[in-house]
C-alpha cells in the first residue's frame, strides 16, 4: 500500500467521499486518485456506498473505507499487518511480502506501489 492509498482510506473512514473531493483535499492527481480507488475497491478496502448528482448534473460515486482498524506487529524478526474490516472480518498479512495482482500489468506500471498478498496458510 502506498501513501496515496493510505490517505484515501483515512479520508473515507468516517464519511463517504467522491474522487474529485479526495483529489482536491489530499493533493493527489485525479488520475492517481481513480487508480488507487480502483485498487482499493478490488481489494475490498473501499466500497462505493452512494451515487449522487452534482449541481452541474454529473454523476459521482461516494466511497467509504471498509477498514475499521489496522495493526502492525514485529514478531520474531518479521513484520506482520492485521486489517480488521467493518464487517468484523480479519485479514492477516506477513511472512513473504508480495504484491497482490489486482490489476493488469499495464496499470500496475502506473502505480508507485502495490498491496500486500495475505500470508498463505
Amino acid at each position: 500500500m502506498d501513501t496515496y492509498a493510505a490517505k484515501i482510506l483515512v479520508a473515507c473512514s468516517r464519511k463517504p467521499k467522491h474522487a474529485l473531493e479526495l483529489s482536491a483535499r489530499l493533493n493527489i492527481p485525479i488520475a492517481a486518485t481513480y487508480r488507487r480507488i480502483h485498487v482499493l475497491e478490488k481489494a475490498g478496502l473501499l466500497k462505493p456506498v452512494e451515487r449522487a448528482l452534482t449541481q452541474q448534473g454529473k454523476r459521482i460515486v461516494l466511497y467509504l473505507s471498509q477498514l475499521r482498524n489496522a495493526y502492525i506487529f514485529f514478531e520474531g524478526g518479521k513484520l506482520r499487518v492485521r486489517f480488521q474490516m467493518v464487517t468484523g472480518q480479519v485479514q492477516d498479512f506477513g511472512g513473504e511480502w508480495k504484491e497482490i495482482k489486482l490489476i493488469e500489468e499495464e496499470e500496475e506500471a502506473q502505480l508507485a506501489g502495490g498491496l500486500l498478498r495475505p500470508k498463505e496458510r
